[in-house]
C-alpha cells in the first residue's frame, strides 16, 4: 500500500496480493482515523461478499475467485470499542461474462491495482450493537 494525504484526502493505492480491509485498518491506525468516508475501484482475485439476514441476524456470505473488476466500492470508518470499525459494500463484475455481484465486504485481495480515496471527517462517530436488528449501528455521542 502507497498513500498520499492531501487537505483531509487520503489517495491509496494497493499492489497485487494485498487485501483490502488489511490495509484500510493499518491506514487507520498509523494516520489516527476515526471517521471517513470512502469510495474506490480497482480488481481482485478473490473476494468475500455478504448479505445480512434481519430475520436470522447473520451474514450469508459467499466466496468469488477469479477475474474480477471492482465496479464500485463504498462505505465507512467509524470507531467500535476504540478500534476502526470499517463497513464497506462493494460490487465485483466478471469482465467476460458480465455478471456482477454485490454485498457488504468480508475480504478482497488485490489482483491488478486498488485505488481508493479516503475522505476523513472532522469528528468521531462510534457504533453500538442493536440486538433488535442484530448490527452494529452509528452511535451519536455529545460534541
Amino acid at each position: 500500500m502507497e498513500y498520499r494525504k492531501f487537505d483531509h484526502t487520503f489517495v491509496v493505492r494497493l499492489d497485487p496480493g494485498e487485501e483490502i480491509l488489511t490495509c484500510l485498518n493499518k491506514l487507520c491506525k498509523d494516520e489516527a482515523i476515526t471517521l471517513a468516508s470512502i469510495t474506490g475501484l480497482g480488481a481482485v482475485g478473490t473476494a468475500q461478499l455478504g448479505v445480512f439476514d434481519t430475520e436470522n441476524k447473520q451474514y450469508y456470505s459467499r466466496e468469488y475467485e477469479g477475474l474480477y473488476e471492482i465496479a464500485s466500492l463504498t462505505g465507512s470508518i467509524t470507531r467500535k470499542d476504540e478500534a476502526p470499525y470499517l463497513h464497506l459494500h462493494m460490487v465485483i463484475g466478471n469482465p467476460r461474462t458480465g455478471e456482477c455481484y454485490g454485498g457488504h465486504l468480508g475480504q478482497a485481495v488485490i489482483s491488478a491495482t486498488g485505488e481508493l480515496i479516503v475522505t476523513e471527517i472532522q469528528g468521531k462517530v462510534k457504533r453500538r450493537e442493536d440486538k433488535t436488528i442484530g448490527l452494529n449501528l452509528f452511535q451519536f455521542d455529545e460534541q
